[in-house]
């Protein structure tokens, strides 16, 4: 199990804080949220109420997604002690970065993240891009940003946008 080094939370990323534990996956609360830059774990604590009222509204038992577990952090002169901490699913960390705080950069790198895996298993799934040559499949996430960039630039002329300046503030 990786130790919690909260001097470097910048240096991770979310697949670099990845545990595994009989072949199932799983990430710890606690260097998740240095992970996703927050400093004060309390704040953290708050989005992860959110997501398991999130799992629990969609149907799911939060208890499959969010384990109660105990981690133990180095206190210094040698000394460690337990702390709570919380073990995550995959899902239970795509529920923390939707709900939170998306003027940190790092969680609106993270909600990119989720959206752009869930569209490439949709993609994959799809039984039409299975019959795709290897140039279509490399090719159709260029025509669908294509495509949704038409559909953005036509909401903006709807609203009034015409200059170059409404585009920024838009």
């Amino acid at each position: 199990m990786a130790e919690i080094d909260p001097s470097e939370p910048h240096r991770q990323t979310f697949e670099s804080i990845r545990h595994q534990d009989e072949g199932v996956e799983y990430w710890l609360a606690r260097q998740l949220a240095l992970v996703l830059d927050y400093q004060d774990y309390r704040n953290f604590s708050a989005v992860i109420d959110k997501a398991r009222t999130a799992a629990a509204a969609a149907g799911l038992d939060p208890l499959d997604h969010f384990g109660d577990v105990t981690t133990m952090i180095d206190l210094g002169k040698g000394a460690r002690r337990e702390i709570p901490d919380i073990r995550l699913s995959r899902y239970a960390c795509y529920l923390i970065v939707q709900n939170g705080d998306p003027s940190k950069p790092v969680i609106a790198q993270g909600q990119t993240y989720f959206a752009v895996q869930t569209r490439r298993q949709e993609i994959q799934d799809d039984p039409a891009f299975n019959g795709l040559t290897e140039d279509e499949r490399r090719l159709m996430p260029r025509r669908e940003m294509a495509h949704h960039n038409t559909a953005l630039a036509s909401a903006a002329s709807q609203a009034g946008v015409t200059t170059g300046l409404d585009y920024a503030v838009f």
